[in-house]
């Protein structure tokens, strides 16, 4: 077992082994227990009773949080040039079609989103071996492949996130910074599960949300009681 250092001492010093906390509380102990020079990203990992190796359990979604990832999120508009202008006044950080495409093939992925439209998915589905592994291709479940271009880069911009269950059955995404005051990590992951709790499959039996921690880069993970979050 590796050493722990200081700090890692310090920061499981201020929880309690074995304890439960609720949303309000952890998303003021999470900031506490950070240790990192840098703004950490808060997390929220939310372990599902579901079988995401089948079709009727696929738990897949979008929420909108209220304060943002507080991430600078880079996006990619891969448009035709009647909807350039639009894109680019949305705040697209780049605008294009087959230059981008074949920036795209040549290896370059410098960027955290891509829109596109229906149209040009033709040519965007091409770039499946390279985008899908990276989770950037665009989905229209997610809002990505739009002929609303401009809100898409809006929403995105925004704090929009599309979220996935892994195969172990977990969701795992960023909520914010811990730079955040509480009471707005605690809005961020609330918005999150209660969206999470709306998607629940009808295939779906027994516990839905089996646990739910919250971390900072390199923090421990604080453990949720599950009956302190409203609306799950």
């Amino acid at each position: 077992m590796a050493r722990l250092t200081k700090n890692q001492k310090t920061a499981l010093s201020k929880l309690e082994d074995g304890k439960a906390y609720s949303l309000k509380d952890a998303a003021a102990l999470v900031k506490d227990i950070t240790t990192t020079k840098f703004d950490s990203s808060v997390d929220i990992d939310v372990r599902l009773g579901v079988d995401p190796r089948k079709a009727n359990q696929m738990v897949r979604g979008i929420a909108t949080l209220p304060h943002g990832t507080g991430k600078t999120v880079r996006v990619l508009a891969l448009v035709t040039p009647d909807k350039e202008e639009e894109a680019k006044a949305a705040g697209a950080d780049f605008v294009g079609l087959d230059e981008y495409i074949a920036k795209i093939e040549g290896g370059w992925t410098d960027v955290d989103i891509i829109v596109t439209t229906p149209s040009c998915m033709a040519k965007v589905g091409k770039l499946g071996r390279i985008l899908g592994p990276r989770n950037l291709m665009p989905n229209p479940k997610s809002g990505t492949v739009t002929m609303n271009v401009g809100q898409a880069v809006t929403d995105v911009k925004g704090g929009k996130i599309d979220f996935k269950v892994d195969k172990t059955g977990i969701i795992h995404c960023s909520i914010g910074k811990v730079s955040f005051p509480s009471d707005k990590i605690y809005e961020n992951a609330l918005e999150v599960l209660q969206t999470i709790s709306r998607l629940k499959p009808s295939a779906a039996k027994g516990t839905y949300f089996k646990s739910i921690n919250i971390s900072s880069t390199m923090s421990p993970g604080i453990n949720i009681e599950t009956k302190s979050v409203a609306g799950i």
